[in-house]
């Protein structure tokens, strides 16, 4: 691998509070600072492009991201997304056959002590070095075909469908 292009979206993985209600808003992506602060042995560039929740993300966001992706020489991609809609927009990735690219995010904030942001990184970061081209989704501990995996909302974990 050249060099990781990681292109994010905002999501639960970049959240922050940000009033006395508990109440969250999408802050700057973390992606940079967690691999800067990991000491990894390759090259990589952070495009931010979007800075949402998932729930809001749409289909011209979705084109946006896959349009982004396509314009850039990089093979292996890494795009951090809300967990909610992830699936969605891995379907809309799915025409870019030269690429290997894989989702991640987080279920907790990566500013939060006890996140699964760092695991789900790791995760994603060796599978888009390993992995042939397509688009998969690293959440939990695995690596997922996107049209076999769902979020289940009330478990917060992905699991086979």
């Amino acid at each position: 691998m050249d060099e990781l292009l990681v292109v994010t979206t905002g999501g639960t993985i970049d959240k922050v509070y940000f009033d006395d209600k508990s109440d969250y808003q999408v802050g700057e992506p973390q992606i940079g600072r967690i691999l800067e602060e990991l000491g990894v042995a390759f090259r990589f560039r952070v495009i931010p492009i979007l800075r949402k929740d998932s729930l809001h993300i749409d289909a011209a966001d979705r084109e946006l991201l896959r349009a982004t992706i396509a314009s850039q020489e990089a093979r292996h991609v890494l795009v951090t997304h809300g967990t909610d809609t992830m699936v969605e927009t891995a379907h809309v990735l799915a025409s870019l056959a030269d690429k290997v690219i894989v989702l991640t995010g987080a279920l907790n904030p990566a500013r939060f002590r006890g996140s699964d942001a760092e695991f789900n990184i790791g995760t994603a970061v060796g599978a888009v070095q390993s992995l042939p081209p397509g688009v998969y989704i690293a959440m939990n501990g695995r690596v997922w075909d996107p049209a076999r995996v769902r979020k289940n909302v009330a478990a917060n974990r992905f699991e086979a469908i």
